[in-house]
C-alpha cells in the first residue's frame, strides 16, 4: 500500500501542487465521491476554494455501459459522435436519457452544495482531482465538459494512476499530476490501505468545512503568492 487513506493521499498530492498555493485564480474541483477527501486536503493546503464537478454518463439504452456522451456541472452536454453516428441514435433518445441523468445530477448538486451557486470557472486555473485514474474515462468526460466553460488552465491531479493513462492525459490537459504510477497498476484501491466508500454525507460535510475555512481566511493570505505558475 502506498497511501494509508484518501487524506494521506491528498496531503501527498498537495505537496506536489504547492506552486499553486495562495493564488486568487486557482480553483480545486473534485470528482465525487472518492475525489472529495483527496481534494479537501489539496484545497486546504493551497488555500484555494473547493467545489465538486459532477459528471453523469449517458449510456446507450439497453447497453448502458457504452457511453454515447456525458453531462456535467454547468448544464454541459458532450456527445460521443462516433457512437451516436454508428448506432444511429436519434436526438429524441439522447434527450430522454439526458433528462433522466440531469435530474440525478441536479439532485446530487443540491445535496452536496445546498444553496451555494456553482463556481464560475472561466479564466480560472482549475485543479481537477480524483482519488486515482485507472482507465480515465470519467475524468476524460469531466475534462471535456469543463473545457466548455473556458478555464484558463486545466490541471488533472491524482494520487495514483496507471502509467499509460497518466501519459495519455498529457495530450488532453494543460498539466497532469500523478503522484505515483505503479506498474502493474491493477486498480486504484490497490494502492490504499483504507479505500472504504466515501458517503454523500461525508462529501457534503467536507465541502461545507472547506467553504468555512476559505471564507474565514484573512484576505492577505488569499493574495500571497508562492512559486510562479506557468500560464
Amino acid at each position: 500500500m502506498l497511501f494509508r487513506d484518501r487524506t494521506e493521499a491528498g496531503q501527498t498530492l498537495a505537496e506536489i501542487l504547492a506552486p499553486y498555493a495562495n493564488r486568487d485564480d486557482v480553483l480545486v474541483l473534485a470528482l465525487p465521491r472518492g475525489g472529495v477527501p483527496v481534494a479537501f486536503e489539496v484545497a486546504t493546503s493551497l488555500n484555494a476554494p473547493l467545489d465538486v464537478f459532477l459528471v453523469r454518463k449517458l449510456g446507450v439504452p439497453g447497453h448502458e455501459e457504452l457511453a454515447m456522451g456525458a453531462i456535467a456541472t454547468g448544464d454541459i452536454r458532450v456527445l460521443n459522435q462516433g457512437v451516436v453516428t454508428e448506432l444511429r441514435i436519434p436526438e429524441s433518445v439522447i434527450e430522454k436519457v439526458a433528462e433522466r441523468e440531469k435530474r440525478e445530477l441536479k439532485r446530487r448538486e443540491r445535496y452536496y452544495r445546498g444553496d451555494r451557486p456553482a463556481p464560475d470557472v472561466k479564466a480560472k486555473k482549475v485543479i481537477l482531482v480524483d482519488d486515482g485514474l485507472a482507465t480515465g474515462s470519467t475524468m476524460y468526460a469531466a475534462v471535456t465538459a469543463l473545457r466548455e466553460q473556458q478555464p484558463s488552465r486545466i490541471i488533472v491531479a491524482v494520487p495514483a494512476a496507471a502509467p499509460a493513462t497518466c501519459d495519455a492525459f498529457r495530450a488532453v490537459v494543460d498539466e497532469i499530476v500523478c503522484a505515483v504510477t505503479p506498474e502493474p497498476f491493477y486498480a486504484v484501491g490497490a494502492w490504499y490501505d483504507d479505500f472504504s466508500q466515501t458517503t454523500d454525507e461525508e462529501v457534503r460535510d467536507l465541502l461545507q468545512c472547506a467553504a468555512s475555512k476559505h471564507d474565514a481566511a484573512p484576505s492577505s493570505d488569499k493574495k500571497k503568492l508562492r512559486a510562479p505558475v506557468r500560464n
